[in-house]
């Protein structure tokens, strides 16, 4: 399969550009879940093609909060991609389209089921008649079948769909949904998983490009725990439960006299007996109440009025000492000024600064790639460039376009 790896910039060692340098994608679509799909496969080598309108560009650009115009949802997610300004919803576009494909091993879009038929570049299609071994991943709300697969699909309508908003908050509060997006992280996620699992099938079982199908009400649903078998087996559909757990306590979250916060969980006897020790209150080791699991989570808010009473008399940074000597698991509550100044994930380069001449003082902090390689790290080799940024690079240098054809295609605003 050619590859376009040159256009990441040249390596300088075979530690340089990650495990999935050589691979090529191309990714076309809006927003988060393909964005995610893509920056997870550029972050670890593979050259992706972003495939952006001329006019309007992704919709992310302009999505979220902005630095002077800079969209900064875009920055995180566009980082590492080649964007190709194209409109490939008319005859010379798809033309071009189909020549990015058929040179490429991965194709990402996102848009709503039928849109890439409707253009004459279906997937299976693409497969059958322009490049056999593409692996071609389409993310939709609803899937590609179904009643609801027509249906426009939006992270939020997942989140409240799969059972997450349904569990998440309190018992006497209505359902929460989440602050970001959290369907759509999730459904990149379990894609890049997917884009690996039949590229390795391709590669090492000879087998040809296929099709990927992934909604987003499916991944988030499936990581909420054995659901369907408590409600199949006990015939109970789980409730909201806060802070709380129903499978453990104690578990919370509690206000130190410096009126911050901190979170335990304490999901084994040996983990929840060396909270008893922190709070001194080895006494209650003996309580009935509290001997073993399904005691305390019988009396769990009588063990969290117990807690909650010894952390409101002493500051954060005390109630972590003493936890941390008797080794009960606790953790402060932090926000995201406290993740950037806290000494573990500076000592694991968690959040690094990337130069960036769009963003103030020319750079900009972002998470680092993970998990970390110990022979192909990844890396971040620039935050998300402008529209259209690699246009010349993309066409001349990978599809070998002469300049009097990429000349004509930007008269005609095909890009």
């Amino acid at each position: 399969m050619v590859n376009i790896g040159g256009l990441g910039g040249a390596m300088t060692g075979k530690e340089r550009g990650g495990p999935l340098r050589g691979v090529t994608v191309v990714e076309t679509g809006s927003m988060i879940s393909a964005g995610t799909t893509g920056r997870l496969l550029a972050d670890l080598g593979a050259t992706v093609v972003k495939i952006e309108h001329p006019q309007t560009g992704d919709h992310l650009r302009h999505f979220g909060p902005q630095n002077d115009g800079v969209g900064l949802w875009w920055k995180y997610l566009g980082r590492n991609k080649h964007s190709l300004s194209l409109d490939i919803s008319g005859d010379a576009g798809c033309a071009v389209f189909e020549d990015l494909v058929g040179e490429a091993d991965v194709l990402i879009e996102n848009f709503r089921p039928g849109t890439l038929e409707r253009w004459g570049l279906g997937p299976q299609r693409l497969i059958d008649d322009v490049n056999e071994d593409l692996v071609a991943l389409r993310i939709s709300g609803f899937g590609q079948t179904g009643p609801y697969a027509d249906r426009p699909g939006f992270g939020t309508l997942a989140e409240s769909m799969s059972g997450f908003a349904f569990l998440n908050g309190f018992e006497d509060r209505p359902p929460l949904l989440p602050p970001t997006g959290l369907a759509d992280g999730i459904a990149g996620l379990f894609s890049s998983f997917a884009v690996m699992s039949a590229l390795w099938n391709r590669e090492l079982n000879d087998g040809g490009g296929q099709v990927i199908d992934t909604s987003l009400i499916e991944p988030i649903f499936s990581i909420l725990g054995p659901q369907t078998l408590q409600y199949d087996q006990l015939d109970e559909v789980e409730q909201r439960t806060g802070n709380q757990s129903s499978s453990s306590a104690p578990r919370n979250v509690y206000e130190t006299a410096d009126e911050r916060y901190v979170a335990i969980s304490a999901s084994t006897q040996p983990t929840a007996m060396r909270v008893l020790d922190a709070i001194d209150r080895e006494d209650l080791k003996e309580d009935p109440r509290f001997a073993d699991t399904e005691s305390r989570l019988d009396h769990k808010n009588e063990l969290d009025e117990v807690i909650q009473g010894w952390m409101a008399e002493r500051p954060r940074e005390t109630v972590l000492d003493a936890f941390e000597e008797t080794g009960a698991t606790v953790a402060p509550i932090y926000n995201v000024a406290d993740i950037v100044e806290d000494e573990q994930y500076q000592a694991l380069g968690s959040v690094v600064d990337i130069s960036d001449e769009d963003l103030e003082a020319g750079k900009g902090l972002v998470p680092n790639t993970i998990p970390r390689f110990s022979d192909t790290p990844g890396e971040i080799r620039h935050l998300g460039p402008t529209l259209g940024e690699h246009n010349e690079q993309v066409l001349g240098e990978f599809l070998g376009y002469d300049e009097s054809i990429i000349a004509d295609l930007r008269d005609r605003e095909v890009i």
